[in-house]
């Protein structure tokens, strides 16, 4: 688990009653219950519970199991403060990888998708590292959906609820930049070797990639090429044992395939170009 790291923007003050309550005490709570971070994560509940009350009710929530963020109700993602919901997707250190890759590839502007959403972190991070972008994001979880619109209303985001592309506006058909996605790619067998954090507190739909892992990324590469404008990319996290069959699948759909991986991150993008006019792509 990640402990997310204050905004760098100004954040309320915590009251003096909450503030005042022992740190020692919320660290000790926490060690006990096996929290590996405790003073980091006493220093955030102290900082974001408004009363001795909140603190309470948020301490006895993380002892009893709940990822910091959900007891929080929000994460830190590329810089950006997002809201978490209970029974969202928490984003992941590792996906701002893919996020760079992704930045580095589009430019002001461009027309992105973000599928799997979850709470909107990487559509809400890549629009904000290209300054400005027609967003739109997709996840079938209501839960995720309704987050996600939280977070990427200031930046004009759409957030659509279903399956992949199914819900998007058909007006977007071959005008998209560049499609993001962190889907589910943890193969159905090692469910239950998650952290009980995830395995128990966030949707199976959002862990769960099939057999192999790769179940939803396949279709997603599938998908891509009718969405994409000439020269656009998609872009694909995966695990570092799946990335040859993840950029397989990329080839399949008809475009460029390469692996990119960050050992710092401990982070691999599978990413798919459309190749130049005249060669051929599945539509």
């Amino acid at each position: 688990m990640s402990v997310p790291s204050p905004s760098p923007s100004p954040s309320p003050s915590p009251s003096s009653s909450a503030a005042s309550l022992s740190h020692s005490a919320v660290v000790g709570r926490l060690r006990s219950a096996g929290c590996v971070f405790a003073e980091d994560e006493a220093d955030l509940l102290i900082s974001t519970a408004r009363t001795p009350g909140d603190l309470a009710a948020m301490v006895e929530r993380r002892v009893a199991g709940l990822p910091l963020e959900h007891v929080l109700g929000w994460a830190e993602f590329c810089g950006l403060r997002l809201a978490v919901e209970p029974g969202v997707f928490v984003p992941r250190p590792r996906s701002e990888f893919l996020i760079r890759q992704a930045a580095a590839l589009a430019r002001p502007g461009a027309v992105v998708v973000d599928l799997c959403c979850g709470s909107g972190a990487l559509g809400a991070a890549l629009a904000a590292a290209l300054g400005r972008a027609e967003l739109h994001a997709v996840d079938v979880e209501p839960a995720a959906v309704r987050c996600a619109r939280r977070n990427l209303a200031s930046l004009g985001g759409r957030v659509h609820q279903g399956d992949l592309y199914e819900p998007l506006p058909e007006v977007l058909r071959g005008r998209v930049d560049v499609v993001i996605a962190s889907p589910p790619y943890v193969p159905t067998a090692s469910i239950g070797l998650l952290p009980p954090e995830a395995r128990l507190h966030e949707p199976a739909v959002a862990l769960d990639g099939g057999a192999d892992g790769l179940g939803v990324a396949r279709r997603v590469a599938a998908g891509a090429p009718r969405w994409l404008a000439p020269g656009g990319r998609l872009l694909i996290e995966t695990g570092e044992r799946q990335a040859a069959l993840a950029a397989e699948a990329v080839a399949a759909a008809g475009l460029d395939a390469r692996v990119a991986y960050c050992e710092d991150f401990d982070a691999t993008a599978v990413i798919g170009t459309v190749p130049a006019a005249g060669r051929n792509v599945a539509r």
